[in-house]
Order: C-alpha cells, then sequence, then structure tokens
C-alpha cells in the first residue's frame, strides 16, 4: 500500500517540495536502492537470528521511515526518510518468503504464493484512492502516517503466528560481497535515476554508473570464486530459477513503470485530480485478485513454459494499452483497460515467484530468495528510471515546455516491450518444468 498510496501523490508532493514531477522518481528508486543494498543480507540474518525476530525489527524500521517521510520538508530529506523505509523493506519481504518455503511443502507451493500475495493485492486495492483521497481532500503527509497503525498489528501477528526459524549452522557472511554490491547495486541505480535531472551536474550520474558497473564486474568474479557469496550466481544454472530471475526481471521493467507512469499520466497528461487517478489506478488490483484464483487451474492445464511465454506478450500489450488514453477516453473505457492490466501481471508474477523455487532446497531457500529478490527489486526500481528517462526524452522532442498527454504514448510503449523481451528467456525452459509444483496433494508422490 505504501508503494501505490504514495504513487497518486507525486505530483502534489513535487510541488510542496518545490520539484518537478518526473524527479520525484527519485522518491520511488531511493526506496529500491535501499532495498537492492540490504535484501542481500537478509537471508543471512534470518538464518544467523530468527526469522520473526528480523521480521519484527524490519516492521519497526519501516514505521520510522514512515513517520520521518511525514515531516520531511525537502527533497534530500524526503529520499533519506524513503531509503529508511526501504532498510525495513528489505528485510519484510525476503524473510517473509523464507518462512512461507520453509513452512509448506512443493505440492502446495503455488497455493501458498498465492494465499501470500493476496493480502497483499489489497495494498494496490486501498492504496491508490485512499492516497487520492487524502492528497485531495486533506494533505499528503497523512499517507504515511496510515502506515502506523498497520505496522502495530504487523509486530502483534508476527509475535503470535510466526515461528522463529534460524538455521542452525549457517554460512559466515560475506562482507566483500556485501560491500561490492551495495556499491554496484545502490551507486548504479542512483546515477541511472539522476539522468537527465538538474540536481547534480550531468557528468556525475555517468561516473556513478560507470562505479556501479565496475563494482558489479569484480563482484561477479568475486561471487564465481567465494565458498559463501552473498549472492550466490552460481544457483542460476537451475533452469527454473535462471527463467524466474533473468526472464522476471525484464518483465518486472515493464511492470515496475507502472504505478510511477499511470498516476501521472493521468493527473499531468489528463488533468485528473489525484482521487479520480486514484480509482483508475486500483482497478489493475481488482484483476489481478481475480486471476489469483485461476492461477493454479491455468498452471495446472498448460504448465509454467508456456503461461510464461504467452502470458507475457498479454501483459506487455495491457500495459501499452495504456498510451491510448486521452482526455476525449470515457472514464468507463479507462477504468475497464486497467482492470485487465491487473489480469495478466498477476498470472506471471504467480508463476515467476513459485517456479523459482521448483528446484531448490531448503537449505539454499535463504540464498535464492535473496538472489531473486534482489534482481526484482532493481528490476521495478529500472522500470521507474526507464519510463521517466522516455518520458523526458518524449517531452524534448516533441518541443512541449510541460509534460502534456502526447508525451506518454512513447513510455508506456517502450516498457510494455520489456515485458515481451522476457519470452526468449522462459522459452529456454523444459516443457515439464515446475512440474511437481503443479501437482495436487493427492497426486504428490
Amino acid at each position: 500500500m505504501d508503494v501505490t498510496v504514495i504513487a497518486t501523490s507525486l505530483p502534489a508532493l513535487a510541488r510542496d517540495l518545490g520539484q518537478d514531477p518526473i524527479t520525484l522518481k527519485l522518491a520511488l528508486t531511493s526506496y529500491v536502492v535501499s532495498l537492492g543494498v540490504f535484501i542481500p543480507i537478509s537471508g543471512w540474518v534470518a538464518d544467523k537470528v530468527g526469522a520473526r525476530t528480523i521480521f519484527r525489527s524490519a516492521m519497526i524500521t519501516f514505521m520510522t521511515g514512515s513517520i520521518l517521510c511525514a515531516l520531511s520538508d525537502s527533497l534530500l530529506t524526503f529520499v533519506a526518510a524513503r531509503f529508511l523505509q526501504g532498510i525495513g523493506g528489505a528485510m519484510m519481504v525476503p524473510v517473509g518468503r523464507i518462512i512461507i518455503v520453509r513452512s509448506v511443502s512443493k505440492a502446495e507451493l503455488v497455493k501458498a504464493i498465492s494465499y501470500l500475495t493476496l493480502p497483499s493485492l489489497m495494498g494496490p486495492v486501498i492504496g491508490p484512492p485512499l492516497g487520492g483521497f487524502i492528497t485531495t481532500y486533506f494533505h499528503w503527509r497523512w499517507i504515511f502516517l496510515i502506515n502506523i497503525p498497520i505496522c502495530i498489528l504487523g509486530l502483534y501477528l508476527a509475535g503470535r503466528y510466526i515461528q522463529n526459524f534460524r538455521e542452525e549452522d549457517p554460512a559466515p557472511l560475506d562482507v566483500k560481497g556485501f560491500l561490492l554490491t551495495a556499491c554496484g547495486g545502490g551507486v548504479a541505480m542512483l546515477g541511472f535515476s539522476l539522468i537527465g535531472n538538474h540536481l547534480v551536474p550531468q557528468a556525475w550520474p555517468i561516473i556513478m554508473c560507470v562505479v556501479g558497473s565496475v563494482a558489479l564486474f569484480f563482484y561477479f568474479r568475486h561471487a564465481m570464486r567465494s565458498e559463501y557469496p552473498l549472492l550466490d550466481l552460481r544457483l542460476l544454472k537451475i533452469p527454473t530459477l535462471r527463467a524466474s530471475v533473468l526472464g522476471g526481471s525484464l518483465f518486472r521493467v515493464g511492470l515496475g513503470a507502472v504505478p510511477f507512469l499511470l498516476p501521472l499520466a493521468l493527473q499531468e497528461g489528463l488533468g485528473l485530480n489525484p482521487f479520480e487517478a486514484g480509482t483508475i489506478t486500483c482497478a489493475s488490483a481488482f484483476g489481478a485478485m481475480f486471476m489469483k484464483a485461476l492461477a493454479s487451474m491455468v498452471l495446472r492445464r498448460y504448465g509454467f513454459r508456456t503461461v510464461l511465454m504467452v502470458n507475457a506478450v498479454f501483459a506487455g500489450m495491457a500495459i501499452a494499452s495504456y498510451g491510448i488514453f486521452s482526455s476525449h477516453t470515457p472514464y468507463f473505457v479507462m477504468l475497464l483497460v486497467v482492470l485487465l492490466g491487473g489480469f495478466f501481471p498477476s498470472l506471471q508474477f504467480t508463476c515467476l515467484n513459485s517456479i523459482a523455487y521448483a528446484d531448490i532446497s531448503n537449505r539454499d531457500a535463504g540464498r535464492a530468495t535473496s538472489l531473486a529478490s534482489v534482481v526484482q527489486q532493481l528490476s521495478l526500481g529500472m522500470g521507474v528510471t526507464i519510463a521517466g528517462l522516455v518520458l523526458q526524452i518524449s517531452n524534448y522532442l516533441q518541443g512541449h515546455a510541460t509534460i502534456v498527454e502526447a508525451d506518454f504514448w512513447p513510455a508506456f510503449l517502450a516498457v510494455g516491450l520489456f515485458s515481451v523481451a522476457s519470452v526468449p528467456v522462459t522459452a529456454r525452459l523444459p516443457k515439464n518444468a515446475g512440474l511437481e509444483l503443479t501437482r495436487s496433494r493427492g497426486s504428490s508422490k
């Protein structure tokens, strides 16, 4: 909910902080950069200290970051507060997956992943209209304060229902790997986010991208030689995990742009107020919820490989179709298109998140989760960055003084093509990939 609730408030937030709306993509990417830095150690810390302990500590960190976001009065303080929120998110999401993977059998994993994501789909339903309502009729600062009661409830539920899973003898922490991935992923992502902005001299983003890329190259060499690398790239030799991580990264670049690009298009391009934009944006979550009920049946009927290939094309077309919206498009039509736009990405997410663990042992669950989560979050962040950059280029080439309706369709088309680009990766899966995950409990012998 925190991600989607802020999306509809970005234009108002930008005006209050004296910034251009596109510049506020830093508010989204700073959160993702924090995830990219701290997710790699989340699996190790959970194995060492205990999953429940880390899960609850993450909630407290996230709540503190939310309070600081509400108190921010400049872009710098706001971005820093979002970074702190990301530290909490970096520990919550992958640790939650580890808990699920270690609690259920592989025959029930698809169903468990669907149950796991179903409550989280309520966030995208509630977030956009709630954020739009608060921004339109109250003030954007209140959208961060609503996290406080949610986190308090989460602390209570985690303490009551989650076991404190831990490994008896976890591998030693790869400190060198942590420093290289933190520098590589964090600096490179910030560099890409700053391209095209006027916040810093334009040589800085280029230098940051180069430094980050070099650090990632040295991490790759280190990971291939280390006995216990922070992100074990050797796990990508497993076909199902490789398809989930690499193919999923391309898909998520496209989808990650939508929470940033769609509310911005509806408000800055079509002139809707934040509440109207929020009610349209949240429609995709209803489509996603409907698909969750059908995911297991579709996978049993067609298999992971076919679904991942065909559905990626439909998902890309759905994202690109948002670019046809204009000031003459009826409200109901936009609502229906966005509703269908949530249907296909939801199925893709369930497939990608489930097949990642098809051939992973419980012992490797933490390392696989950290690797998959880092790539996933960085891909979502790259989606925001790429969408913002294409939007800026489109605006410049068309010679518009401000962002207008005609500037958005190239950005939606570009990010939609990223989803389609995942097809060649998932096409390399064997036809029976993930077969064990699609069996019913009675047939899993």
